[in-house]
């Protein structure tokens, strides 16, 4: 597919530029926000395929941004017509408005992924056969397995960029997901265990044989064992998480505070603290747009801007925010390129990418032995948060007791509580073993959708609240 979707529509680009200079004259930035996107998604579940959905779909978002006020207008129908009446929809925003255009983004030619459609191969037929063939080897691994549920997920979405200033920019984004759910029983109880991975790829890497059984394998393991878990205790303990999926509990507790916008407006509870400690010394967060392949990267942004490792914490100090361009120009600061949309159909918002935790320089086996009687915390699931106080609540999906520095039993219905920016300065012991998620990490934000990464290295937290079921 040509990178132009102009020519997709048989639109003219020329009248296109001047219908979008012309709607955001008078205003401080603004784009013309063009997408196609091709997706599909197969359940096989209960030893049958459940679901099967293919779609494509095309559109454009038209953006005025004047001060802190923002415009948009979009529509399925990509022509000159409807272009024109959004247009005028958008024009309201810069009504008396004096602005001078913000300076164009900076350009690159860095390619963080390669432009192929994920959704072409394997063939229908040959994706339905692979998952019959899960499922049947999930089956056949436990005789305690009851429940089987894998699925795929694919999709290749192509952006344009036109701003008012005759700037032109494209990007090809693919975006596979492989996951695998298999529950297992022993007499009357039941419990369940969960893999997924994926990236901004083609299914290759992960429909292997050696990478589908090592999926399922790992999912199998995990309802296992939850199947021996005992009832969490409940009170305050030292807290050690494992490296990799865990960082979520960074991204949510701690990420979301550290956009700019809820900074701008002073409701984060990171406000005001730019240059201050709000971390144990050795804590250093970045958000890195950069990484090859993984599922929160992008080599740009919804706006243009070359992604970034941003650094935001740096050894416990707050040193940044993640800006898209407007609360970057309204704070006197930089885009970072973390201006994201979940579709065309939707405004710019300041999002995380892939927000890391970078590794330290203690061992995690020495991190586990200075702990007496705690908690090891391998996998999270959902969770709570208030930006504004930075509260949480987050269910540990894999967890055990740890006793005199030892891995015991396994535990079931923990809870962790707290608050992000106080367990920040909990942390007592940073781990040497980072490590990224699988693949599987999507945001939520003000009713919008983006794909997301999240990595840290094994740490410990002093002195938690632990919510647990044991009686």
């Amino acid at each position: 597919m040509t990178d132009n979707l102009f020519d997709r529509h048989g639109l003219a680009q020329g009248e296109a530029e001047r219908i979008v200079a012309d709607a955001l004259n008078g205003a401080d930035d603004g784009d013309l926000f063009l997408e196609h996107r091709i997706s599909e998604s197969l359940v096989f579940d209960d030893g049958r395929l459940k679901s099967a959905a293919f779609d494509i779909s095309d559109g454009f978002g038209l953006r005025a941004v004047a001060g802190d006020r923002v415009a948009v207008a979009h529509a399925s129908d990509v022509s000159l017509g409807a272009l024109k009446r959004a247009a005028d929809t958008v024009s309201v925003a810069a009504r008396g408005h004096q602005g001078t255009l913000d300076v164009a983004p900076a350009g690159t030619n860095r390619r963080l992924y390669d432009d192929l459609d994920p959704t072409a191969a394997p063939d229908f037929g040959a994706k339905t056969a692979l998952l019959a063939e899960i499922d049947a080897y999930a089956r056949a691994r436990d005789p305690r397995v009851r429940q089987v549920s894998v699925s795929l997920a694919a999709e290749r979405q192509v952006v344009n960029i036109l701003r008012p200033d005759g700037l032109f920019l494209a990007d090809h984004r693919p975006l596979v997901r492989f996951s695998v759910s298999v529950m297992v029983a022993d007499g009357t109880r039941m419990e369940s265990g969960n893999y997924g991975c994926g990236g901004r790829e083609l299914y290759d890497r992960f429909i292997t044989e050696a990478s589908w059984h090592g999926a399922v394998d790992e999912a199998l393991r995990r309802a296992l064992v939850n199947l021996e878990a005992v009832p969490a205790p409940a009170g305050t303990f030292d807290v050690v998480l494992g490296s990799g999926w865990p960082g979520i509990l960074l991204h949510e507790a701690v990420g979301h505070g550290l956009e700019g916008d809820f900074n701008r407006r002073k409701t984060s509870a990171f406000a005001g603290l730019m240059g201050e400690m709000v971390a144990s010394p050795g804590v250093t967060v970045v958000d890195d747009g950069t990484r090859d392949a993984r599922r929160g990267s992008l080599s740009i942004d919804d706006e243009g801007t070359p992604t970034n490792e941003t650094v935001l914490i740096e050894d416990g100090r707050l040193v940044g925010y993640m800006q898209d361009r407007q609360n970057a120009r309204l704070m006197g600061m930089v885009p970072t390129g973390n201006g994201r949309r979940q579709s065309y159909a939707h405004t710019v918002m300041p999002r995380m990418t892939n927000t890391i935790m970078k590794g330290g320089d203690t061992d995690p086996e020495e991190i586990r032995a200075g702990v007496k009687d705690g908690l090891y915390m391998v996998s999270f699931g959902g969770g709570q948060v208030d930006i504004t106080s930075g509260k949480f609540v987050f269910q540990c999906t894999e967890g055990y007791r740890l006793r005199d520095g030892k891995i015991a039993e396994p535990v079931k219905g923990a809870m962790l509580i707290g608050n992000g920016p106080d367990a920040l300065t909990r942390i007592a012991a940073v781990g040497n073993d980072m490590a990224l998620d699988d693949g599987i990490g999507t945001c939520g934000k003000s009713g919008q959708w983006v794909p997301v990464g999240v990595g840290q290295p094994s740490i410990r937290i002093n002195q938690m609240t632990v919510g647990g079921t044991e009686a």
